[in-house]
C-alpha cells in the first residue's frame, strides 16, 4: 500500500512517500480503506521524536492519528461492523498510521461515521473531539453553570471544545487572535479574549476549568484564573505522575515525568487548584457519544484546507509553520463513493 513513512526522527526531511506491506489483522480488527486523515500537532511531535520516551515507534513507521474511511474486511471476532460500513476513528497510540491507504484498527476504537459529514469533515474530528470529551466530560466532569476557559479557541481542539462545553451547559471563555473572534463567538464562546490586545489573566477570574493546548507561560498564567478547587488540564504537558502510572512507565521514566511537572504542580497547590495532564486515548464508545451531537449540528467540524495524498509532506509543513486558518488540515487519501 502507499503510505507516508517516517524513516528517521528529527524533522520533515525524515518523511517520505513509499510502499509498505498491507496491515496484518487480528481477530478483533477491522481493515479500513482510508479516505481521509487529518494533521494534528501530535503528528509533528511524533515525527520529531519528542515523545520517544513513552511512544517508541520503531522506524520506518507510518504517521497519522485519525481517519475516516470504509471497512473492507473484518476479523473473525468482529461483531460491530460489516464490510461497506463508513467509519471514523482515532487508532490506539500503539497502532497509528493513517497517512496510508489501509489500516487495521481494533473494533473497540472505531465508530460509524456521522451521516451528515463528508469523509474529509469526519476525518478532522476523532482526535480533537476525543480530547475535548476526555478533558471536559471524563476528567473535569463539567456541570451546567460552571465557567470553562478554553485556550486557542480557533485551533483543532479549541473549536470542538467550545461547542462541547456549551452543550454541557457551561459558560465558556476562550482566547484567540483578532481575526478569529467572530468564529469563536459563532462556535458559542460567551467571552472572547483577543490575546494580541489583552492578557487573559488580567480580565478572567474564578473559572472552574481551564483546557490548555498551548503549555508554557499560558499554562502558568492559567493557574491564576482558576478558583480554589478548580482544575487546569494541559494537553501539551508537562506530563504528571498520574500519567506515568497510567502508562505503566518504568521507575526512571516515572521520576523524570514527575520532575518535569514538579514546578507546575507546586504552583497549582499554591493556588489551591489541580493540574492534570491529558494524553487522549482511542475510544469508539466516546465517538458514538459524540456522533449524535455532530449529526444534530450541535458540534460541527472546522476544516481549514484539504491536501491531496501526494502532498502529505506539504500538509505537514503547512501545519507546522502555523499558516493554518481556524480548524484542521485534512489529507484526502482515497476518493469517497458518491454521497459520502
Amino acid at each position: 500500500m502507499r503510505a507516508f513513512i517516517v524513516e528517521r526522527y528529527g524533522n520533515q526531511a525524515g518523511v517520505r512517500a513509499g510502499e509498505m506491506p498491507d496491515p496484518q489483522m487480528g481477530a478483533d480488527d477491522v481493515l479500513i480503506q482510508i479516505h481521509a486523515a487529518s494533521v494534528n500537532p501530535l503528528d509533528l511531535k511524533i515525527r520529531d521524536g519528542d515523545f520517544k520516551a513513552f511512544l517508541p515507534y520503531r522506524t520506518p513507521f507510518v504517521l497519522g492519528n485519525d481517519l475516516a474511511g470504509v471497512v473492507v474486511k473484518v476479523g473473525v471476532a468482529v461483531t460491530r461492523f460489516a464490510v461497506g460500513d463508513e467509519v471514523y476513528a482515532r487508532p490506539d497510540k500503539d497502532r497509528i498510521g493513517t497517512f496510508a491507504e489501509l489500516i487495521a484498527v481494533h473494533q473497540d476504537d472505531v465508530a460509524i461515521k456521522p451521516a451528515t459529514l463528508t469523509m474529509e469533515e469526519a476525518a478532522s474530528l476523532p482526535l480533537v473531539a476525543l480530547t475535548a470529551w476526555q478533558a471536559l466530560v471524563e476528567r473535569a466532569d463539567v456541570q451546567p453553570g460552571q465557567k470553562v476557559l478554553i485556550h486557542a479557541g480557533s485551533g483543532g481542539v479549541g473549536t470542538i471544545a467550545i461547542q462541547l462545553a456549551k452543550q454541557l451547559g457551561a459558560s465558556v471563555a476562550t482566547t484567540t487572535s483578532t481575526a478569529n473572534i467572530d468564529l469563536a463567538k459563532a462556535l458559542g464562546a460567551d467571552v472572547v479574549v483577543d490575546y494580541k490586545k489583552q492578557a487573559f489573566e488580567t480580565v478572567l477570574q474564578d473559572y472552574d476549568v481551564v483546557l490548555d493546548p498551548l503549555g508554557g507561560k499560558t499554562l502558568e498564567k492559567s493557574l491564576q484564573v482558576v478558583k480554589p478547587g478548580g482544575m487546569v488540564i494541559g494537553i501539551t504537558g508537562p506530563p504528571d505522575p498520574a500519567f506515568a502510572r497510567e502508562l505503566g512507565a518504568n521507575p526512571i521514566l516515572r521520576l523524570a515525568m514527575s520532575a518535569l511537572s514538579f514546578r507546575t504542580r507546586r504552583h497549582a497547590r499554591r493556588h489551591h487548584v489541580t493540574y492534570s495532564f491529558l494524553f487522549m486515548k482511542a475510544s469508539g464508545d466516546q465517538l458514538r457519544e459524540l456522533t449524535p451531537l455532530v449529526e444534530a449540528g450541535k458540534i460541527r467540524p472546522v476544516v481549514d484546507r484539504v491536501f491531496p495524498f501526494e502532498s502529505t509532506r506539504e500538509a505537514l509543513e503547512y501545519a507546522e509553520k502555523g499558516r493554518t486558518k481556524p480548524g484542521k488540515v485534512v489529507i484526502k487519501i482515497t476518493e469517497a463513493p458518491p454521497g459520502s
